[in-house]
């Protein structure tokens, strides 16, 4: 009867987790989603509690009393600007939880339990991506961080070297499906696991860490999905393998949203400042400063505005004062919209949460698709902090790294104000032709405070 009930509740959580994705695919239902998932989240812990493997509650009550202590924190102080790293870091966690089990399930069947063919599948299957998962994103997460270079560390034959490391690992998988007891070939395999999470984070560059974070999210499903099999738990297997298609399909959805294959992320070493690239080459002029008092009036007495945010309006946590500036605008008159590409910030949705935080109300954030052609339109195009997502080389310069990513069409807007910390390049390196444009007036600084000027002058206008 017990079982029966677990099952039933396993049923129930699953429903929430599926539910709560399709929320989570529109902004005005995602608060709603996410509650979804959480109390699925929490019927399935409550079902897990009733199995009968489970002997003592001692070390459970301890593991929930540390997790919320560490988990409350994470989820309530860190700043939006950090949440790359944060979910990175919580994938690292994750894996290992999958990666430790997946041990424990290998000795306890080493030490009399027995191991069949098909459990040690899934146990070495659930080692090696757990592993490979757990220093991957502690390596993702330290790029984001800036505690490790940004820019891709390669050495000659990185690439071969990478893929003969994880066909070995395949190899040592292979191994102990056959001997499952050869415990030396399974160090070997963790070991393995571990170091492939290396070595395939550190040759990518920073521009592509939410591709690599959402990559990583889908081998941490996969794992789960593995520690399913192992331990006969269907949940894990439902869960996990919801998570390892939805973070794949992301993965392959942003690498679209930048024009660039799957491969090319994983094995393009794509992010590096090179200062005398090719995609240097074309750009040439001079930035044209403006004061607040003039970008103001421009704004004031325009008919259209389309405002950029890109990962600058993040660090500075300047949604509140970009919010305030509209609705000083609208009191004017002014048409506002902010127009979001898909790969602003440095997730998906990043911006949009930003501004619905701040309470930017869903109707004036306008995707890619729907906005580009409204910029001819536009009085004025305010971008703000928005770099490679806006440079014109992606369709101009076939030499440039970014050639091919969709772009919004800033450059077709009358007039454009540039708001921005100093002249340095984005996360691509690579120098803007929008900057030293004609119709483009540079308003240097941090975000909020020059966000905080235009609002006091647009109000004095």
């Amino acid at each position: 009867m017990t079982d029966i009930l677990i099952q039933i509740a396993y049923l129930a959580a699953a429903a929430l987790f599926i539910l709560a994705l399709r929320a989570l695919g529109h902004p005005d239902t995602a608060r709603r989603g996410m509650r979804m998932a959480a109390f699925g989240m929490l019927v399935a812990i409550c079902a897990t509690l009733l199995h009968e493997r489970i002997v003592t509650f001692e070390w459970i009550a301890v593991g929930a009393v540390v997790g919320a202590a560490i988990g409350y924190p994470l989820g309530m102080w860190v700043p939006m600007t950090a949440m790359p790293q944060r979910i990175a870091f919580s994938h690292a966690f994750g894996a290992l939880a999958a990666t430790l089990v997946g041990v424990g399930e290998y000795l306890h069947g080493v030490h009399g339990a027995g191991l069949t063919a098909a459990k040690m599948t899934a146990i070495g299957f659930e080692v090696l991506f757990g592993s490979l998962t757990v220093t991957g994103s502690l390596m993702a997460f330290g790029k984001l961080q800036e505690l490790l270079p940004g820019r891709p560390i390669t050495f000659t034959g990185q690439n071969v070297f990478n893929i003969s490391m994880f066909v070995v690992g395949v190899a040592c998988l292979g191994w102990l499906i056959y001997d499952p007891f050869n415990v030396h070939v399974f160090i070997a395999l963790a070991v393995i696991g571990l170091l492939v999470g290396i070595l395939m984070v550190v040759p990518i560059g920073g521009a592509d860490m939410p591709v690599v974070v959402s990559l990583l999210n889908s081998y941490a499903g996969l794992a789960a999905v593995a520690t399913g099999f192992a331990i006969d738990n269907n949940i894990l297997i439902v869960v996990g393998a919801l998570d390892g298609a939805s973070g794949f399909i992301l993965s392959i959805a942003m690498s679209k949203a930048m024009n660039r294959s799957f491969t090319n992320v994983l094995f393009g070493a794509f992010g590096a400042v090179d200062a005398g690239g090719a995609g240097q080459a074309l750009v040439s002029g001079e930035m044209s400063p403006i004061n607040a008092e003039d970008a103001a009036l421009r704004l004031a007495f325009a008919q259209r505005v389309i405002i950029v945010p890109g990962y600058g309006l993040a660090v500075a946590q300047a949604q509140h004062q970009a919010r305030e500036l509209v609705d000083l605008m609208e009191k004017r008159g002014v048409e506002v919209r902010f127009a979001i590409h898909p790969v602003a910030g440095r997730m998906p949705g990043h911006m949009n949460v930003l501004l619905a935080e701040a309470g930017v109300s869903y109707d004036k954030l306008v995707d890619m698709e729907d906005i580009n052609e409204r910029f001819s339109e536009a009085d004025v195009a305010l971008v703000v902090g928005a770099n490679d997502v806006v440079n014109p080389a992606a369709r101009t310069n076939r030499a440039s790294p970014i050639y091919g990513m969709p772009i919004l069409n800033v450059v077709d807007a009358k007039s454009v104000i540039v708001l921005k910390r100093g002249k340095g390049t984005g996360f691509a390196g690579v120098d803007n032709d929008l900057f030293v444009s004609p119709k483009t007036s540079m308003l240097f600084g941090d975000a909020k405070q020059s966000l905080s000027k235009l609002g006091a002058e647009v109000k004095l206008a």
